[in-house]
């Protein structure tokens, strides 16, 4: 620290201001905000420019207007549907697999093979899971044969793991894991003195559930549903791959405008993606109110 005599004689020392250091903590970031220029900023920039444009490169907003032509309405709403199915589906069947071991007095290695599976499992899409699919469940797969030897045939229905309700299928091998996964903490998250103390007022295991543990717990399978949503909206190469493009899927779609096999529009593609975009937006907003209502019991 400086010191320096005043002006005036009086030898009180006076301080003078230190100098400010440039805090090299700083540089750890620096990384972090490359990554995210180089694949955040710049490909947004890049995507939003393009949607603006036409083939020949000059500004458009017809792009836009031809989102409501063609199949892409249908597209947007079988997307839709299927994230729907898959994030409600998955988030029950989550929610139920996740309370029975957490809170359902089961042992507790059960606990540890199923989070480290959830971890696995919600991480295992694309092309692998797609094959693995059709060497399981495919018209030719063993355990399709298996059970034609036991007298049960389930392409007889009009099954098709190709169509919607095959993709539907294949989607939730991911989807409920990932809900284990995100709910697992809100349900440690409740509070042993919550139920003594509903049981000491005479509530039955049941009013506890309706009228303490599921308010509580509402606004985290809610958010989590909507990220359910938001993960399988933009799957791609696993659907890709389970029906080989032939489902009317928005991710698809906006594969082939711009990879060009036979439709050729890269323009109406990033604004397809515009779209997604503005989709996945909201969901991430409701996500976050979803959040912050559902921290407001833990920081209680």
């Amino acid at each position: 620290m400086a010191v320096a005599t005043s002006q005036g004689g009086q030898g009180v020392p006076s301080v003078l201001p230190a100098r400010r250091r440039f805090n090299l903590a700083w540089l750890g970031l620096l990384p972090f905000f490359l990554f995210s220029v180089a694949f955040m900023f710049l490909p947004a920039f890049y995507l939003i420019v393009g949607s603006f444009r036409n083939n020949d490169g000059d500004l458009t907003l017809k792009n836009y207007s031809d989102l409501q032509t063609g199949t892409i309405p249908g597209a947007f709403l079988t997307t839709i549907e299927v994230s729907l199915v898959t994030a409600v589906a998955g988030g029950i069947f989550g929610l139920l697999l996740a309370y029975s071991v957490i809170l359902g007095g089961l042992p507790r290695f059960l606990r540890t093979a199923l989070m480290t599976f959830s971890g696995v499992a919600s991480n295992f899409a694309g092309v692998p899971l797609a094959l693995a699919f059709i060497f399981t469940l495919g018209q030719l797969s063993f355990l399709t044969v298996l059970l034609k030897d036991l007298g049960i045939n389930i392409y007889q229905g009009g099954f098709r793991l190709t169509s919607k309700l095959g993709v539907e299928l294949v989607y939730l091998y991911f989807q409920f894991p990932l809900m284990v996964l995100i709910i697992a903490p809100a349900l440690e998250g409740l509070r042993r003195d919550w139920r003594e103390a509903a049981e000491n007022m005479g509530a039955s295991t049941y009013q506890y559930w309706r009228h303490v543990a599921l308010p509580i717990l509402t606004p985290s399978i809610l958010g989590t549903m909507i990220l359910l949503f938001g993960n399988a909206f933009g799957a791609q190469a696993t659907a890709f791959q389970l029906t080989g493009g032939t489902l009317n899927l928005v991710p698809i779609i906006i594969g082939a405008q711009i990879r060009g096999d036979v439709l050729h529009n890269p323009g109406l593609g990033y604004a397809m993606a515009m779209g997604m975009v503005a989709i996945m937006a909201l969901a991430i907003g409701l996500y976050s109110l979803l959040q912050r209502r559902a921290e407001r019991w833990l920081r209680s």
